[in-house]
């Protein structure tokens, strides 16, 4: 790779402009090129963003030599074609969470990756986070004993719009998708494993879609998950990990940067560590120390999990009965 990697983002929403902001806050990154559908929004984007150019079409920007890695910011079910579309281009990809509508297209898509040789990564920007190194790095270090609970939500209120995305079916709504995924990833980064099952219930509302769940996932030796998300209700947005000896509270968890360590016998220890820019510039770092590496996946945020986590949503779904138009 170049000494500078120069980023294109497919897609243009809030998401994208986030992902657009944190690459000033990245060495070696730059923002080269933004591609929309319509054009005129994509210039819109560049100018707003900084991006050096706006390019008409998706398959313009991974097929342009310019370009030296892709983010893919689309809608949930866009992601699949989207991605494909990079891959088969050569292009190392970052795709935004959740990574598929379903496990079916996770695995393809990460199946033509293998394939290809070509870097893939689920944009879960939580794992890098300083403050989410610090946790696992407690864990790892045996601070409270025996994980055995981790109690995580991840649910806002929006008012009702049955064409938003969050409420759609054809868009792949709901708070599972959205916001749910937050919580299997940081209880996965909690257990250091993959769950092996996952049992819940949700509250299907006008739409169809879930607006409010909770849910439990068992990982192996014994350790549960008690999860919650939704997009009708506004909750802590808090993760609570008890162990044999001790318990630690994070705050924010999603975007934070400070957590507590109460581990018995000791006094309280608080840790503050501030994002650098937003907070998306540790999973680009991610990617790039990847593929200076000469990596095709992240140790840290493996394809692996990323199939565990979409297989885990599916079979939650099918309990729920909620099933999107385009499976």
């Amino acid at each position: 790779m170049p000494d500078t990697v120069r980023w294109g983002i497919i897609g243009c929403g809030n998401i994208a402009r986030k992902f657009a902001g944190c690459l000033s806050a990245v060495p070696g990154a730059s923002l080269e090129a933004v591609a929309a559908r319509d054009l005129a929004k994509a210039e819109a984007f560049a100018a707003d963003t900084g991006a050096a150019r706006a390019v008409a079409g998706y398959e313009a920007l991974v097929a342009d030599s310019a370009i030296d890695a892709v983010y893919v910011a689309t809608p949930h079910p866009m992601h699949e074609a989207a991605v494909r579309l990079a891959i088969e281009a050569g292009k190392p990809t970052l795709c935004e969470k959740p990574f598929a509508v379903n496990r079916a297209s996770a695995e393809a898509t990460i199946a033509l990756a293998r394939a290809k040789g070509v870097f893939l990564m689920e944009a879960m920007w939580t794992r890098f986070l300083p403050v989410s190194r610090q946790v696992a790095q407690w864990l790892a270090d045996g601070a409270i004993g025996d994980v055995r609970l981790a109690t995580i939500d991840f649910a806002f209120r929006a008012g009702f719009n049955p064409e938003s995305r969050l409420f759609s079916p054809a868009l792949a709504g709901g708070g599972l998708l959205d916001v749910g995924v937050y919580t299997i990833a940081y209880a996965n980064m909690v257990f250091g494993a993959l769950p092996t099952k996952a049992v819940g219930l949700a509250t299907l509302g006008e739409s169809g879609v879930d607006e409010v769940a909770g849910y439990v996932l068992s990982y192996p030796g014994g350790g549960l998950g008690v999860l919650s998300c939704g997009v009708r209700v506004s909750t802590r947005h808090e993760a609570c990990i008890d162990g044999s000896t001790g318990r630690i509270v994070v705050p924010n968890y999603w975007n934070g940067s400070r957590a507590t360590l109460h581990a018995e016998g000791r006094e309280p220890v608080t840790v503050d560590l501030p994002h650098e820019g937003n907070g998306f510039e540790y999973e680009v770092r991610e990617v790039q120390r990847c593929l200076a590496a000469g990596l095709t996946e992240s140790p840290t945020m493996s394809l692996d999990e990323t199939l565990a986590i979409a297989g885990a949503m599916d079979d939650l779904r099918a309990q729920w009965g909620l099933r999107y138009p385009m499976e």
